[in-house]
C-alpha cells in the first residue's frame, strides 16, 4: 500500500475579515494538505515541528483526529508554536503576517524514510527555510533515492519576496528533485518573473524538472508535460476564503496519484490528467466555500464513497 508523506511547517492561522478576527484554523501549506488526504482515508505521514503550547496542543489533537500520522512530529518546548494571521480582500484572497519564535535548534532527527511506491509532497517556506533545511533535503534525496516519488509546491509568499536571492537555490534543488512541480501564477511570477505556462515550465524544464501543474485561480490550470500542454477551466464561485485552495488542490492530485497502480505513475496521457486535474479541481472549490483549510468531512465522505 502506499504511503503518503506531507512535509512542512505548522503555524495557526488567525482569519480577518473586515479588520476582524473570525476564525483560527491548524494552517501551513503541508498540514492543510494532510488533513484532506487524512479525510480521504490516506493515513498520510506529517513532518513538522512545533509547540508544546495551547496552540500545539490544539493543532495535535486536530491532527489526529482528522486521520493524520503524527509520530513524524517534533514537539519542542524552548519555543512557540507558529502564528499566522491571514487577512481577506474583498475577494476571499489573504495577505499574511508570520509570527514564530521557534528554539535556537531545531532538532528533525530521526525521519522516516519514504520507499518505492510512497508518494511525498513538500514546499512552502519548509523546503527553503535554513533552520531545517538540511535535515529536510537529506530526507527527500533518501526519498528520491529509495524510488518514492516527489511533488514540489514552492507557495513562495510575498513576505519572504526580499530574501529571494537567498532562497532561489534552494528552490532550485527543490525543483531539480521533484518529478511534478505544481505552483501558481503569481509562485512562477515572484520567483522567475514570468507571466505564463510556457515561460514557467521552461524555467522547470532549464532546472532539471519534468512536468508543471500551473494553476491560475479563476482562469484555470494548465499542465505541461515533454509531450503535450493540457488546458482545464474552473468553475465560477463565489469564494468565502481561498486560504487553503492551493493546498487543496494540491491534495487532489495526491489523492488521484495514490489510486494509480504504478509506483512512477509518470508518464500520464492527456486523459488521465484530465481526471487527475478534475477531481483536484473539485477539492480546491469544496475548501473556497467555508473558511476550513482542508476539504469538509461531507465532500471527503463522497469522494471516499466513488
Amino acid at each position: 500500500m502506499k504511503r503518503v508523506f506531507c512535509i512542512g511547517e505548522t503555524v495557526l492561522d488567525i482569519i480577518f475579515r473586515n479588520n476582524l478576527p473570525v476564525a483560527a484554523k491548524p494552517g501551513g501549506s503541508m498540514l492543510n494538505s494532510s488533513v484532506s488526504l487524512g479525510r480521504v482515508g490516506l493515513n498520510p505521514v506529517f513532518i513538522s515541528d512545533f509547540g508544546q503550547d495551547a496552540a500545539g496542543e490544539l493543532i495535535s489533537h486536530f491532527l489526529e483526529t482528522n486521520g493524520v500520522d503524527t509520530h513524524s512530529v517534533l514537539r519542542f518546548t524552548d519555543g512557540q508554536t507558529a502564528i499566522s494571521l491571514a487577512f481577506l480582500d474583498a475577494d476571499s484572497n489573504a495577505s499574511y503576517s508570520f509570527y514564530r519564535n521557534f528554539p535556537e535548534k531545531r532538532n528533525l532527527s530521526h525521519l522516516p524514510d519514504a520507499q518505492e511506491g510512497d508518494i511525498v509532497i513538500f514546499g512552502s517556506f519548509y523546503a527553503i527555510d535554513h533552520e531545517v533545511r538540511q535535515p529536510v533535503w537529506a530526507f527527500l534525496l533518501r526519498a528520491r533515492t529509495n524510488g518514492a516519488f516527489l511533488v514540489y509546491d514552492p507557495n513562495f509568499r510575498k513576505p519572504h519576496l526580499d530574501k529571494l536571492p537567498q532562497f532561489r537555490p534552494w528552490i532550485l534543488e527543490n525543483i531539480s528533485i521533484a518529478q511534478i512541480t505544481r505552483g501558481s501564477a503569481v509562485d512562477f511570477f515572484q520567483i522567475f518573473e514570468v507571466n505564463d505556462a510556457a515561460g514557467a515550465y521552461q524555467e522547470i524544464k532549464n532546472h532539471g524538472g519534468d512536468t508543471l501543474v500551473y494553476t491560475k485561480s479563476n482562469e484555470g490550470v494548465e499542465v505541461i508535460t515533454p509531450e503535450y500542454h493540457l488546458k482545464m477551466a474552473v468553475p465560477n464561485i463565489c469564494p468565502v476564503s481561498t486560504i487553503g485552495a492551493g493546498d487543496a488542490f494540491n491534495a487532489g492530485v495526491i489523492y488521484a496519484l495514490s489510486e494509480l497502480p504504478k509506483a512512477n505513475p509518470l508518464p500520464l496521457d492527456k486523459g488521465e490528467w484530465e481526471k487527475i486535474i478534475q477531481l483536484a479541481i473539485e477539492f480546491s472549490t469544496d475548501v473556497c466555500m467555508s473558511l476550513d483549510n482542508y476539504i469538509s468531512i461531507e465532500f471527503a465522505q463522497k469522494v471516499r464513497y466513488v
